[in-house]
């Protein structure tokens, strides 16, 4: 059966992106020479090829990052790692799609900035900074007087939530170019060589399967499974609901193709912003750590606006959303676990960190 034309691969010419827009340069990290010498450091004597699995994919990718000099290539080396979560509300909230009231948005930033969350502690442990970002959560955040913030607020926001894409495009072109700006922004005042990226926003993972819809071909009904609605289990007749809802918001922004105008109708601030982040992190030659569904939605838009962007992201786990199988299917990418977690945060990303510690120290002995 033909998909519908909504929803069918981009393969038309992607129209050109707007002056306003300015991108980064971002350097492709293909080496072959690089990754035979790797390759020689890491095989134990006496054992044959690739006995280490994607552990050896996971240390020449870390490798063809950092040596980005003409000298020889040392040791991989991770200075000031950070955790920047992004936090936004989303007006197609308004249409039941999440079982979560959108004040929680807020209420998720506050346990951030009071180091309460669930990834607060595993930064924590990781010795990551963290930073929480405004980019456009729906009411003003103000922690009590008498509470004390252990992480730093950064005031991005560029609309109070999106608009509702059954009514219109979340957002202009213009505050999608402001938000891309702002997350670059973000990134280029932070020290350190490594940005974990995660999220917060009631029903981001709706804007996330729409972007997935319209930038990979994937039906929509694929990408919104029965559960991946905030963690909702629905029934036949309220899923089916749920879909013909997203169904007329993608019809409705039919003719929005590219990966600019694809982000501006139908995706939220947070993302938008940690494209920009993803952009101007690889321009840095900086790892990116990519947590979930969400952080993934952004990825894909990064991709698209640079495809060299994609040789900089480390896609740390496979969260439970159906749609976020097909979305690294999509990105040809293979995460480095899988917990079946969808809790967001960067809290996968968090956990996938000693994995690249081990990969640092494997190039050490």
């Amino acid at each position: 059966m033909a998909l519908d034309p909504v929803f069918e691969p981009i393969t038309r010419r992607v129209p050109e992106l707007p002056a306003e827009l300015k991108l980064p340069h971002i350097t492709p990290t293909h080496d072959t020479m690089l990754d035979h010498t790797v390759r020689q450091r890491l095989m134990p004597d006496g054992f044959p090829e690739h006995v280490l699995g994607r552990m050896e994919q996971l240390v020449l990718q870390l490798a063809r990052i950092q040596h980005g000099s003409p000298l020889p290539f040392d040791l991989l080396a991770f200075d000031s790692p950070q955790l920047v979560v992004f936090a936004a509300d989303h007006g197609i909230a308004d249409e039941g799609m999440s079982h979560l009231p959108q004040s929680m948005t807020c209420e998720h930033v506050m346990q951030l900035l009071l180091g309460a969350a669930p990834v607060s502690a595993l930064a924590q442990l990781h010795g990551f900074d963290v930073t929480v970002v405004d980019a456009g959560v729906a009411s003003h955040i103000a922690l009590p007087e008498d509470a004390r913030r252990k992480v730093p607020l950064l005031l991005r926001k560029i609309g109070y939530g999106t608009r509702n894409q059954l009514l219109g495009p979340a957002m202009s072109q213009m505050q999608a170019i402001s938000a891309l700006h702002a997350g670059m922004d973000v990134v280029r005042h932070l020290p350190g060589n490594v940005i974990a990226l995660g999220d917060v926003g009631v029903a981001n993972t709706v804007s996330a399967s729409l972007l997935l819809t319209r930038l990979c071909g994937v039906p929509l009904a694929d990408a919104c499974g029965r559960d991946d609605f905030q963690g909702e289990s629905l029934s036949d007749i309220g899923l089916e609901q749920r879909i013909e809802k997203l169904s007329a918001a993608a019809g409705r922004h039919r003719k929005a193709l590219g990966p600019l105008d694809s982000l501006a109708a139908l995706g939220g601030f947070e993302i938008a912003m940690m494209t920009g982040a993803i952009l101007q992190a690889a321009s840095e030659r900086r790892v990116v750590l990519v947590d979930g569904y969400v952080a993934g939605a952004a990825a894909l838009v990064a991709r698209g606006l640079v495809p060299a962007a994609a040789d900089y992201l480390v896609f740390s786990h496979r969260s439970g959303e159906l749609g976020h199988r097909l979305m690294l299917i999509h990105l040809q990418a293979q995460p480095l676990l899988d917990l079946g977690m969808r809790l967001g945060q960067g809290t996968g990303a968090l956990m996938a960190w000693p994995l690249l510690l081990a990969a640092q120290a494997l190039l050490e002995r």
